[in-house]
């Protein structure tokens, strides 16, 4: 556990909580962009520890939550055909679509498998040449690199069969996105640590300049979450707004520059829907011409989908930070782990299932003395 408990030690986190409170003198809002950070926070009552002007904001950083229902339509329907087998990561599985899961097409007779990595599909298309294998590519620029790389070795190795369903999307454009917004909040974000170590963070001081909000790269134990808390805190209260990298211990400015190298081969940069959210102009990518011929959406035609959301689920308030998931009213009622009505509820990085697994059924009680501007 070296490299992992010192980053819970407790005599640390009351330490960096003691400073948090010698610094603010005012109600702040901070979101965290990651669900991975989001479980942090719920899982070690990170949140009920901090002083109460301290509001913790929870961002739309969770890839399966935010995968369009178009998306999930057209996986069901790709899934669905007898020659195809459709594989994915396993929280998947359970995200309701328009009228049934994953889980419910594979009842069905569907050939689905759960797999670790793109190329576990990869691996399965070689070894079954007679079935079109489909990988359900989503994912923010974290698990990009990945799919970029079974895409690119399957060209090379001059794999037929093997396909992907591509619902990438990037983090750049989401922060401008709720910084525009008129219902935005936000007055710090804390940047996912994990996307950071790919993509460095050097596409980030421009926003955090355009916005005047500061951007603090942080990772996902107790007490990383907490020093990326103390830098925002200490940027808001001097009136400063720029990026601070509190994860140097894995994140660099430039990132990895083979994987960003191999995303720009592989991928272009297109407008994204994202589910609850909407249309965020140049938040998504797509297989880029070189590439198309492996794009499950051309290959199977599954282009002309008709959806329908819950008029129940309120998960894209709580991928806006609009509302915290135990002031939507289906919470924990109609909308359980079991009977999800949206994606928040069964995703593994999830708000609405970091709330539901640890037992918070009421909101925290927070007075503010006085409720922030818009930003924009």
């Amino acid at each position: 556990m070296k490299y992992l408990e010192e980053f819970r030690d407790a005599k640390g986190v009351q330490g960096l909580l003691a400073e948090i409170r010698r610094l603010v003198t005012r109600p702040w809002n901070l979101m965290e962009v990651c669900g991975g950070q989001t479980h942090s926070i719920i899982r070690n009552g990170i949140d009920q520890l901090l002083p109460q002007e301290i509001r913790l904001i929870h961002g739309p950083g969770c890839p399966v939550c935010v995968t369009p229902l178009v998306a999930i339509d057209k996986a069901l329907a790709i899934a669905s055909l007898p020659n195809v087998t459709f594989c994915s990561f396993g929280d998947m599985l359970r995200v309701p679509g328009s009228d049934k899961d994953l889980f419910r097409v594979k009842s069905e007779g569907g050939d689905i498998r759960i797999v670790y990595s793109p190329l576990d599909a990869l691996k399965i298309a070689q070894e079954n040449p007679e079935r079109q294998v489909v990988f359900f590519a989503i994912g923010f620029e974290t698990t990009a690199p990945a799919n970029a790389m079974a895409v690119d070795l399957a060209k090379k190795r001059g794999i037929k069969n093997f396909s992907v369903l591509v619902s990438h999307v990037l983090v750049p454009p989401a922060i401008a996105a709720i910084m525009s917004s008129p219902v935005n909040r936000v007055q710090a974000f804390l940047a996912a640590g994990h996307v950071c170590s790919v993509m460095g963070f050097w596409e980030y001081p421009p926003l955090a300049e355009r916005f005047h909000v500061p951007i603090v790269i942080t990772g996902f134990e107790p007490l990383d979450v907490l020093a990326g808390i103390l830098a925002a805190v200490r940027q808001l209260e001097n009136g400063e707004a720029r990026v601070e990298n509190a994860y140097s211990r894995v994140v660099n400015f430039e990132g990895n520059l083979p994987a960003q190298a191999l995303l720009k081969q592989v991928f272009t940069i297109e407008d994204r829907a994202w589910r609850g959210i909407g249309n965020i102009p140049q938040s998504g990518w797509k297989l880029s011409p070189a590439y198309r011929e492996y794009d499950a959406e051309t290959r199977f035609s599954v282009g002309e989908i008709h959806t329908v959301e819950s008029p129940l689920c309120h998960s894209g308030e709580v991928l806006q930070g609009v509302i915290q998931p135990t002031e939507c009213p289906a919470f924990g009622r109609q909308c359980t782990p079991r009977t999800p009505l949206g994606a928040t509820m069964v995703s593994s990085e999830g708000a609405c299932a970091a709330y539901y697994n640890y037992g918070r059924f009421a909101p925290v009680s927070i007075t503010t003395a006085e409720e922030p501007a818009c930003a924009t």
